[in-house]
């Protein structure tokens, strides 16, 4: 049942696509986001979102994987940039919103149910209309994507709010992506909102398998590098550890490091208690509509520069006697690049772009037939 589903699938994209690619990546996405709000709604369309998965996804008689002090039955999630939301100016729009009953956060519900794992954000202290413009752009040649959304979100407090509202409907197994606002610097103000938008989801009872720190955000063309130091990693990190506990921490971090923050880093997450590395964001370079501004390179083109940070992390995280684990990222498009990045667990997004929305099953499935295996 699992192959021919599969099976249909590819072929059906395959006749989808290039009809789909008739519209802008940005038209696209937003008509993408349109049916998830309405998936999210129906109880017919999440029945069916899950049987799909049941049929898709292999069952494993191992028991699950912990992984960052999660257990994992699927080895793939979604990574944040899906399912983060609506854009707001104002946190009191975005409240009102939510008191209005709107969707703020499509997908929330329908993505989990027909992909399992789901990284939810990312999330800021306070909502965003990110970038103006053309800000998502592919290139079917070489498989790659570009985007300079700019943490379009409602903000942490209306999502938490939003969330807190459907406590029972939330999945099993999802995590909450937070970042700091772009444009803060100052430290003590970094703090302060990462503590307060995890507070949020907190408070309103909301708990996630785990929270992760973005702490590198090229899409918004402030991501100073400085974030990555292992001193301030681990300042930042333990009092959210400590605020979040019992709920596992992950940090996102960039795929231009230089080898020796990669290296330093295992040993101060593991000081500060943080569970995972999520390697990587996407790559900060120019945009294809201007080259004077900065978008997050993704997809194929991501995926050499992300392998080699992963590389430099695995030598390092074997010294922390598994406190830290890795989280592949960067990508990872078909059953070959995610066996190569050596993780029991990733996570991916352009794959969706370029291979449907049961990319991820059709990756777990060319690994599992590989011979090579």
């Amino acid at each position: 049942m699992r192959d021919l589903t599969l099976d249909l699938n590819l072929l059906l994209w395959r006749a989808l696509r290039p009809l789909l690619f008739l519209h802008s990546p940005q038209r696209a996405h937003e008509r993408a986001l349109a049916l998830l709000s309405w998936m999210d709604r129906s109880e017919t369309a999440i029945s069916l979102a899950s049987r799909l998965h049941r049929s898709c996804f292999p069952r494993s008689d191992s028991p699950p994987a912990e992984i960052g002090g999660v257990r994992f039955g699927q080895p793939l999630i979604l990574a944040a940039g899906m399912v983060k939301g609506t854009g707001f100016s104002d946190e009191t729009d975005a409240l009102a919103a939510v008191a209005e009953g709107k969707n703020i956060l499509p997908g929330w519900r329908s993505l989990p149910a027909l992909l399992g794992p789901v990284e939810f954000g990312s999330f800021t202290r306070w909502p965003r209309m990110g970038n103006p413009g053309t800000v998502l752009w592919r290139d079917p040649r070489t498989r790659t994507t570009h985007n300079r959304v700019g943490l379009r979100n409602p903000g942490a407090r209306a999502a938490a709010s939003f969330l807190g509202l459907r406590r029972s409907k939330l999945p099993e197994s999802w995590g909450i992506n937070i970042a700091t606002s772009p444009g803060v610097e100052d430290l003590e103000r970094q703090f302060e909102e990462l503590l307060e938008s995890i507070g949020f989801f907190l408070d309103a009872d909301v708990r996630p398998a785990w929270f992760t720190l973005n702490i590198s955000c090229p899409n918004t063309g402030d991501d100073p590098r400085g974030r990555h130091s292992a001193a301030l990693v681990q300042a930042l990190c333990e009092p959210t550890v400590r605020l979040a506990y019992p709920t596992p921490v992950w940090i996102k971090v960039a795929p231009d490091l230089g080898p020796e923050q990669y290296q330093a880093l295992p040993g101060a997450c593991a000081a500060s208690g943080v569970r995972a590395i999520v390697a990587t964001n996407t790559l900060a370079q120019p945009s294809p509509a201007d080259p004077r501004q900065e978008a997050g390179l993704g997809g194929a083109g991501l995926f050499p520069n992300a392998r080699q940070a992963q590389k430099l992390l695995q030598q390092e995280l074997g010294k922390t006697a598994g406190a830290v684990d890795l989280v592949a990222c960067g990508g990872i498009l078909d059953g070959a690049s995610w066996k190569s990045c050596e993780a029991v667990v990733g996570q991916y997004w352009s794959a969706l772009v370029w291979r449907g929305p049961l990319a991820a099953a059709l990756i777990l499935r060319e690994a599992q037939d590989d011979p090579c295996q």
